[in-house]
């Protein structure tokens, strides 16, 4: 790995991944902000990932080619960090640029310096992009215990909400939590979603009467939610709060809300025994298709496996 400093120097700082992407940079220009606004340092990572495999230790001059790719990529990821502390001149701000699939390096340089957030962008270079956000985003937010930020769309007005779904579930107790911290840094409001069904309404228009109970059962879990977030909330007296219960998938919920939100929090895995699912239906749908940054957090002492229902 080529970097210059030690990883107690960047503990506990913003861990930016970067590509030479336009979505990269944009990750990058957020997480420089971020870490600014939190007074925490800065490292920007660059994945090399050769096909077919090799190390940069193993470059000679004889192979050319991969020497001027190492030498260009490490140009464009100090222009980046540069442009940075332009726009940031008190911020520190460091590089690594290892060698290895982004999902490998990413998650190793996480575990190593404990970061305070993980950011990316939305998109990698070309026509993979989709397939990329695919397996390197998705797996990050399924396995890094950090939160991990998806930087999507244009910046939003420095008064616009934090959007966080909340579901009474151990990750959006944490997701709360992100969210009150983050929206108190920056100053601005959160608005509280809770959408206690991903049924399909027109399953809701015609379910018979003997499902009749599911609707107390439900209010019992908006009133614990509301709860949960309240409680919360009152240890950031200082932070604006909404919250509102809808009857609507959580997905199209929470995508429907975050439209001009600077930032929309969700938890990786819901409520109840089907919490794989959920993550592919709502964690990582909005990870696709959010029209603001998206923040995705696990809960505390969340498995990678989650445990079936007995």
């Amino acid at each position: 790995m080529t970097r210059s400093w030690s990883a107690g120097e960047v503990a506990g700082g913003v861990l930016a991944c970067f590509d030479g992407s336009e979505g990269g940079r944009r990750a990058v220009w957020w997480a420089a902000g971020e870490a600014a606004a939190s007074r925490m340092p800065l490292v920007i990572v660059w994945s090399l990932e050769w096909e077919p495999p090799r190390t940069q230790g193993e470059v000679s001059a004889e192979n050319l080619d991969a020497r001027a790719v190492i030498e260009s990529t490490q140009r464009e990821l100090e222009l980046a960090a540069d442009d940075c502390r332009s726009l940031y001149p008190d911020l520190t701000v460091h590089t690594a640029m290892p060698d290895g699939a982004p999902e490998v390096t990413v998650t190793q340089l996480a575990e190593e310096i404990a970061p305070a957030m993980v950011v990316a962008g939305a998109s990698g270079r070309g026509a993979l992009s989709r397939m990329l956000l695919g397996s390197t985003v998705a797996y990050l937010a399924r396995f890094l215990p950090q939160p991990l930020v998806v930087v999507r769309g244009e910046p939003a007005p420095p008064d616009a909400p934090v959007v966080v779904g909340v579901d009474g579930s151990g990750t959006s107790v944490r997701a709360v939590e992100f969210a009150l911290t983050f929206a108190e840094r920056h100053g601005a409001p959160v608005r509280a979603v809770h959408s206690w069904t991903d049924w399909p309404l027109d399953i809701y228009a015609t379910a018979p009467p003997a499902q009749a109970g599911l609707y107390h059962v439900d209010d019992t879990v908006q009133e614990a939610a509301r709860e949960q977030f309240e409680q919360a909330a009152r240890g950031h007296p200082a932070v604006a709060v909404g919250w509102e219960a809808v009857t609507d998938r959580p997905t199209h919920a929470l995508l429907d809300r975050s439209e001009g939100a600077r930032l929309l929090v969700v938890g990786s895995h819901g409520r109840g025994p089907v919490t794989r699912a959920l993550l592919g239906s709502v964690s990582h749908a909005v990870l696709y298709h959010a029209p603001c940054p998206v923040a995705v957090l696990r809960g505390e002492a969340e498995s990678e496996e989650p445990t079936e229902a007995r």
